[in-house]
């Protein structure tokens, strides 16, 4: 009876903590704070009030950040883990993801208890759920986003370079490609032209994208732009010749990635086939495996395999990963 409710328990804080983390502000209460913000702007005295408000609102983020900076003094190198959340472009805090991956792994531990395994296996199999999903999902974002904005960078490089050709300077041509181009090129030229307006340089403002992005087709416009500006000569030659550079760089990665895909084929194959061959076992006869769940030398032996599996996988991919 104890072991249930112990189970129960723990079913309910990874609900909990899943729902706090996935839970977004509340749009009636965000829609109503803008409304009195504008009428306190507009009212007599409205800049005392507009500044009390501001000062409670600092006020009150620095206590929704507690919870964040509990888990920053827990998870190791956070400025990292930051920064990889900022990559993805979701509003995504440190706080959200470590209540997600604190809850998937609960969720995860007890469903197996329940399911009769043992606590070392289900500890075990919620620590790798609880840090591994989440890492692999936030990975898959980054690159899925990086990609988007690989394939749209050249035509906005494009876009640049007519507007250069027809009399405009470089500050308008990246206010312009902010307002065309959609997507993430639209959301970081946006972000890039919002700094400038507040008396950041363009140097500046391009370099923190850069070093947000961390893509090698950025930074390349970045150093093409420092040359330019300490050098001089034709821009928009510069960046006519960039964004070609761009594109078959982009054509050789699609090259590589056609030529290594049997490679990547074979390892998903090798990776995955006792995991299949395991689970057909399974289906068949489940007496014959109930006792890998239950003798603790099958427990040790498999966890072991799996580990030498995933230096195997590991291995491979580096072997058919190739850097341009």
């Amino acid at each position: 009876m104890i072991y249930i409710i112990i189970v129960a328990i723990g079913v309910l804080g990874a609900l909990l903590l899943g729902g706090k983390a996935m839970s977004g502000p509340n749009p009636r209460k965000s829609l109503k704070r803008r409304v009195e913000l504008i009428k306190e702007r507009h009212a007599e005295g409205g800049m005392l009030a507009a500044n009390a408000q501001a000062q409670i609102r600092k006020l009150m983020a620095a206590r929704a950040s507690r919870v964040e900076g509990i888990f920053s003094t827990l998870i190791p190198k956070p400025a990292l883990l930051r920064r990889r959340l900022d990559q993805t472009g979701k509003d995504i805090s440190l706080g959200k993801y470590a209540m997600a991956s604190l809850g998937l792994g609960l969720f995860v531990a007890a469903l197996l208890m329940i399911k009769g395994a043992p606590f070392f296996l289900a500890f075990f199999v919620g620590l790798f759920a609880g840090v591994g999903v989440p890492h692999f999902v936030i990975g898959f974002l980054i690159k899925r986003r990086i990609n988007k904005f690989n394939s749209n960078f050249p035509d906005a490089i494009e876009l640049m370079v007519r507007g250069l050709r027809s009399g405009l300077p470089i500050t308008e041509t990246l206010g312009i490609v902010a307002g065309e181009i959609s997507g993430p090129v639209g959301v970081e030229f946006r972000a890039v032209a919002d700094k400038m307006k507040i008396g950041r340089t363009m140097e500046a403002s391009l370099q923190e994208t850069s070093d947000r992005l961390g893509t090698a087709e950025f930074q390349f416009f970045v150093i093409t732009l420092a040359i330019q500006r300490e050098t001089g000569g034709n821009l928009a030659e510069t960046l006519s010749n960039l964004a070609d550079v761009l594109r078959k760089r982009g054509q050789m990665k699609l090259k590589i990635r056609a030529m290594s895909s049997e490679s990547k084929a074979s390892a998903y194959i090798v990776g995955s086939l006792p995991f299949i061959v395991f689970g057909l076992v399974t289906m068949v006869n489940p007496g014959y495996m109930g006792g890998f769940f239950e003798d603790q030398r099958l427990i040790v032996a498999g966890l072991g395999g799996l580990c030498w599996m995933s230096i195997g996988v590991f291995i491979m991919a580096k072997m058919v990963s190739f850097e341009i």
